[in-house]
């Protein structure tokens, strides 16, 4: 047994070295292999540091975009007919709605703000505006005056259904107390209807004054839905003067004539339908007849709008067409209405094909027609269909809504029609009217 100690501890030792030896073999493999790959970063780094050139080269490319972005600002031309911007919006811009004395300019935002803008001069460097914080959670989709530049009508969507608003000034309080004059007058809500057509969102909100025949001169309101239903309001007091439906699976938009006789609606197909509104002879809305339809394009209508007559309607069309209606006949002994004019859209892409208008808007005159396709806006002349003049790029975002003042709007020494005009982009802009014949 003590014989066998030596020859155990020996092999033992012999192992253990064997061993030694295997293992160190390993590490230095393992040690040149981790060098070889670690190598190209350390001749990268070492020999001329990759963070003097990243950082040289950073900087470089950021002066590089600041200048672009600089440069790009001073060759941005302004268009000729751009008078002004109406900035601090925090969101997309979904409607504006001029007051009937155009001094007054009402914006819907997606920021869960209305502002109205006083307009003493449109070419001013700041304007003042009213600043009417909704109910909580409430996104405004539209607004329209009610009548006169105190009652502003507002239109918001929230999970629940549509809602509308009607904010009037707060009465001044006989104080006696000067301060507040400086101030503008807070609006108050008048009156408020919630799921006003159940939980689809009011897409259009328009209002005017019904003069026609027997109507006593009050505001009235038309709040066209995105389904098919259309419902007419009493501005002041808010109460549901009638409705309809367009039966036509979508609405695309809906308005009054000027003087409170017509509703008419392009919805989703091709035909626009014509509503009268019947006036009692204590001058209340008596009923809602339907009274004519326009046939002739041969796809869907885009837009329509009246001509400050009320006798007129244009249309224009996906079929890349404009027409001009005259709906002053005698329906009631079964006279259809009849198509004055057809006007090719002089609106084209790249490749030539024809684009469709948006939207449209005639001037007060009836003289000027604008419209609009994504961010392009244009002018022409509403009885040839000539174009006056084209901004291809009038805002940064597509436009959302637009509206001609009803009346010229001063500028420094002179006094212009004023077309506004709102965007995804966060602004409002300010466009002259174009000269109806161009030099």
């Amino acid at each position: 047994m003590d014989a066998i100690l030596p020859i155990i501890a020996f092999s033992v030792i012999v192992g253990a070295v064997i061993a030694l030896v295997i293992f160190g073999t390993y590490f230095r493999k393992r040690k040149s292999e981790i060098e070889s790959i670690n190598r190209p970063e350390t001749l990268k780094t070492n020999p001329r540091p990759a963070l003097k050139p990243s950082a040289a080269k950073k900087p470089h490319h950021k002066s590089h975009s600041h200048s672009h972005a600089a440069d790009k600002d001073a060759n941005k031309k302004h268009h000729p007919l751009d008078l002004n911007t109406l900035k601090g919006h925090g969101d997309a811009v979904t409607s504006v709605s001029f007051s009937p004395d155009a001094r007054s300019l009402a914006t819907a935002c997606g920021d869960g703000v209305v502002r109205v803008f006083r307009l003493d001069d449109a070419s001013s460097k700041s304007f003042k505006f009213l600043r009417i914080n909704l109910p909580a959670g409430g996104h405004p989709t539209a607004v329209a005056f009610a009548g006169d530049a105190s009652s502003v009508v507002v239109a918001t969507q929230v999970l629940a259904g549509s809602s509308l608003y009607m904010y009037g000034e707060e009465k001044p309080k006989t104080t006696g107390e000067q301060k507040q004059q400086s101030k503008l007058p807070l609006p108050e809500i008048k009156w408020e209807h919630h799921k006003v057509h159940d939980k689809r969102a009011i897409i259009t909100l328009v209002g005017t004054k019904a003069t026609y025949g027997s109507a006593d001169g009050s505001a009235i309101i038309a709040s066209c839905s995105e389904g098919t239903d259309i419902i007419l309001w009493h501005g002041k007091s808010g109460k549901v003067l009638g409705h309809t439906d367009t039966n036509q699976l979508k609405n695309t938009m809906a308005t009054i004539s000027p003087n409170g006789r017509f509703i008419a609606a392009a919805a989703f197909t091709a035909d626009v339908k014509v509503w009268e509104i019947v006036y009692s002879k204590d001058g209340s809305v008596k009923e809602i007849l339907k009274v004519m339809q326009l046939k002739g394009h041969k796809s869907a209508v885009t837009w329509l709008c009246f001509t400050p007559n009320s006798e007129e309607i244009i249309t224009a069309s996906k079929d890349g067409s404009i027409r001009i209606w005259n709906i002053n006949v005698r329906y009631h002994l079964d006279e259809d209405p009849k198509t004055l004019k057809v006007l090719p859209i002089p609106l084209h892409d790249a490749n030539g094909t024809t684009l469709h208008y948006d939207r449209m808007s005639l001037s007060p005159d009836g003289k000027i027609l604008a419209a609009t396709h994504g961010s392009t806006l244009q002018w022409l002349c509403a009885e040839t269909g000539e174009v006056l003049d084209t901004a291809e790029k009038a805002h940064d975002g597509d436009i959302t809504d637009m509206a001609w003042a009803p009346t010229t709007i001063p500028m420094e020494n002179k006094e212009l029609a004023v077309l506004a005009t709102a965007s995804t982009d966060k602004k409002v802009k300010l466009w002259a009217s174009p000269p109806l014949h161009p030099s």
